[in-house]
């Protein structure tokens, strides 16, 4: 990593995970392999600021360490890239394992339990998902029938609601940092 840290891919150690590696990669891996339109490519940190944007509109109720799990519900694509899902449904378990290792060494990293629960994850799954409409229509090319399709028809979220237009790697990576602080102030000011 930038930061000097080695991370062992068989078994990362949350020690060896830096925010700045996170803000860093993410920002610099292209959502739906670079297929889409815009200037610049449309990361995964751009993409994780929004999920936890539509996260947060979808549950009101959202706690701070459910926020920082829906900002960083992608971080293992910074050491291991965004695949799409076509493709991950072929490769299989063993990248699933993989990921997960990682998903657990940046959560405890974090003070976070080291996976969300299944009621979380559905929850940020949605907003997901929500997400991923938007960018397809906005940003990958797909008619509004055709991600209706695969995504759904998205409710009380609109596309001025979040904002799809890519931006620069070195500007996602300084909102994602930003938008990490912040939620880790609210953490710190849970009674």
């Amino acid at each position: 990593m930038l930061s000097g840290r080695r991370l062992d891919l068989l078994d990362p150690s949350p020690l060896d995970v830096e925010l700045a590696d996170i803000a860093h990669g993410l920002a610099r891996v292209a959502r739906w392999n670079g297929q889409t339109r815009g200037d610049q490519a449309f990361s995964v940190a751009q993409h994780s600021l929004i999920v936890e944007t539509i996260f947060c509109r979808m549950d009101a109720g959202a706690t701070p360490e459910h926020m920082l799990m829906a900002l960083l519900h992608d971080a293992p694509e910074y050491v291991i890239g965004d695949m799409i899902s076509p493709f991950k449904s072929v490769v299989g378990g063993g990248y699933k394992s993989v990921e997960k290792r990682l998903e657990a060494a940046v959560h405890l990293r974090f003070g976070l339990p080291p996976h969300a629960s299944r009621d979380l994850k559905d929850r940020i799954k949605k907003a997901d998902t929500v997400a991923a409409y938007f960018e397809a229509t906005e940003l990958a090319g797909f008619s509004m029938v055709e991600a209706q399709k695969f995504f759904g028809l998205p409710r009380g979220i609109t596309k001025d609601m979040i904002d799809i237009d890519p931006m620069p790697a070195l500007e996602a990576q300084r909102r994602f940092v930003e938008r990490f602080e912040t939620i880790e102030l609210l953490r710190k000011e849970k009674p």
